[in-house]
């Protein structure tokens, strides 16, 4: 089995009709068997429950910026070329007028959701300059898997027969599994972030005192028992802990999935799985999730109950464990890849010494095996500063619909405590001039004080958390 055929035959995407009759599947990556076309692929880009029907978001994929609204009249969500016809200017800084059609924010011209202009405000009555081909946007197909929205980059005529590439043992068995994740845009390449998450060796060490332990390492072998253009599937037979957990299986759906899959008799099974959806040389965008069938209800019930901002601020910080060094790393790697004794081969810019580097040296073979570079011969550009590596604000808690409502909360209360403590602290001494002997009303007024100073620390520090990153790593503390 292939890796391309652990996915379930998902083929049908939102916006289009699908002929099953008739319809040949296409593999992802298009049919040349000597390259691998970044195009042809459905990509990921929000989690659903992070969109909002009311307003067009932004994203960029394959470094083509797109606008993602909800079109009321279809029930569904559409993704197209973020520029008006017209005079070129974003439409994702306009809005969703009250009949539904996405407006720019220029000139008011409206478009449906097939990307056809339906009004130019500015045209006399009975003129047809919307009807013209030049006043539509185009229209890319888009999809709903797995609380995801998917896009298809490549030619529209291809995307009901290519594969969305989902989790196939989390749609098999739906009520079985608990499911978390997260996303974050990261500054480093989709390739730079599968090769990390691929690399299970780094995590006793980077994420030492946060999901490691140094304790834990030790030798691995690794095993890759198929590889073609598709992906390929591997094996850690003593897998993690030394041996204590069982057997890990790791799969790589070419281009941007992968997932390790672990199943112990403490835990129960539990899969690590993450998408790395380019946006440019040197971006991308990762959707982590960890799905877990675990024995026991209890840890069940309590990831049941945690909040999902929570989760996001913990999963933030074991990305940042690695996240600045990634960020050279790749850069450092593109020079050595440079230089006229490397000539361009990864195995002589890096020193794969042992077995644990296997999953990481089948990556590089298979994007030089396939040209699947997706900006071959861009540079990158220059190192960003460590304050911006840290950012969370912006790569993360803007874009999250629960931490932006967590964030809103949090200054609010923020607010209200110091408001409390100032009344608290001023009414004090006024109750103690007008009342001498009404201690009790004294001591309500410095223990409510001192409540509401507690309260504001609290809320200073969750609010630096959906802000900024912690700059010296867990391990290194």
């Amino acid at each position: 089995m292939t890796a391309n055929t652990l996915l379930r035959d998902e083929l049908t995407p939102v916006n289009a009709k699908a002929n099953n009759s008739q319809s040949q599947t296409l593999p992802a990556g298009g049919q040349d068997p000597d390259r691998f076309d970044w195009q042809e692929v459905w990509y990921p880009v929000f989690y659903i429950e992070d969109l909002d029907k009311t307003k067009p978001a932004k994203f960029t994929l394959l470094e083509r910026d797109l606008v993602i609204w909800w079109d009321s009249h279809s029930n569904a969500w559409k993704a197209f070329d973020d520029r008006c016809p017209h005079r070129l200017v974003p439409l994702s800084e306009g809005r969703i007028a009250e009949d539904g059609l996405l407006e720019c924010p220029y000139h008011g011209w409206a478009f449906k959701g097939d990307g056809s202009c339906d009004r130019i405000p500015q045209q006399p009555e009975g003129g047809t300059a919307h009807t013209s081909k030049r006043a539509c946007v185009k229209s890319l197909p888009t999809a709903e898997r797995q609380g995801l929205l998917f896009i298809y980059t490549g030619k529209p005529e291809n995307s009901q027969h290519v594969k969305i590439p989902i989790v196939d043992p989390i749609d098999s068995e739906p009520e079985k599994w608990t499911l978390f994740g997260t996303f974050r845009d990261l500054p480093y390449d989709a390739i730079t972030l599968l090769e990390n998450v691929l690399d299970a060796s780094h995590l006793p060490f980077t994420h030492h005192k946060s999901v490691g332990n140094r304790a834990n390492a030790a030798p691995m072998v690794l095993e890759v028992l198929e590889t073609d253009k598709n992906g390929f599937n591997g094996t850690w037979e003593e897998g993690p802990r030394r041996g204590k957990l069982g057997t890990q299986d790791t799969t790589f759906i070419a281009p941007s999935l992968m997932w390790h899959d672990l199943t112990s008799k403490q835990f129960g099974r539990t899969m690590t799985v993450v998408y790395a959806t380019p946006t440019r040389k040197g971006e991308c965008r990762m959707f982590a999730r960890f799905p877990f069938q675990f024995n026991s209800a209890i840890p069940r019930f309590f990831i049941g109950i945690t909040p999902r901002w929570y989760s996001h601020i913990g999963q933030n910080g074991i990305l940042e464990d690695d996240q600045i060094f990634l960020h050279y790393q790749e850069r450092y790697l593109a020079e050595a890849l440079a230089q006229p004794e490397n000539d361009g081969n990864y195995a002589k810019a890096f020193y794969l010494a042992t077995p644990a580097d296997t999953y990481v040296s089948e990556l590089r073979k298979w994007v030089t095996r396939y040209k699947a570079d997706p900006f071959a011969g861009q540079r990158l550009a220059a190192p960003l500063a460590k304050e911006v590596l840290l950012d969370r604000y912006h790569s993360h808690t803007s874009k999250c619909a629960s931490c932006r409502k967590a964030l809103k909360t949090v200054r609010s209360l923020k607010n209200a405590s110091i408001i409390i403590a100032v009344i608290a602290w001023t009414g004090t001494p006024l109750i103690s001039y007008f009342l001498a002997t009404n201690l009790l009303a004294i001591l309500f007024g410095s223990i409510t004080a001192a409540i509401a100073i507690a309260l504001w620390l609290i809320c200073n520090n969750l609010e630096r958390k959906f802000i900024y990153g912690q700059e010296t790593p867990l391990r290194n503390l």
